[in-house]
């Protein structure tokens, strides 16, 4: 079985929705998706384009991501981050979006965010307990 290359637009509508699921602000994810395209070379590959919005991203709100670090979960013991897990909040979460999102392997996760395959399968395991935690915190208040 072979994967069908996925078109230009889709790899756009990837990122947008990647970028409103870390930002939560359609504003901000427009700027962040028009910024990706202007450092992108023309014609480049879906892991060049997600590689430079990572890049774009941290570029404008570094690694830091409250929600993930928040005193709530680290009390309930949802996800015990230590400093290593801290500074990488922002690629932990784009981690999970690539998955669920653009439905890429752990393997081409890990050649986007240039970390180990184990690395990759770590962040993916605490990075969907934070997510589901979060959303249920959010529906049950």
């Amino acid at each position: 079985m072979t994967k069908k290359k996925k078109t230009s637009r889709e790899i756009m509508d990837n990122i947008y929705s990647i970028a409103f699921w870390m930002t939560g602000d359609h504003a901000v994810c427009y700027n962040l998706l028009k910024k990706t395209y202007l450092y992108a070379e023309p014609g480049s590959n879906e892991q060049v384009m997600l590689k430079t919005f990572r890049y774009c991203y941290v570029e404008d709100f570094g690694q830091e991501v409250n929600s993930w670090s928040s005193d709530e979960a680290s009390n309930d013991n949802v996800m015990p981050l230590g400093d290593g897990l801290e500074q990488s909040a922002a690629d932990i979460k784009i981690a999970v979006l690539l998955s669920e999102i653009s439905g890429l392997t752990h393997r081409q996760i890990a050649k986007v965010l240039e970390q180990k395959l184990e690395t990759i399968r770590l962040w993916l395991f605490w990075g969907r307990k934070v997510f589901v935690h979060n959303y249920l915190m959010r529906e049950s208040a």
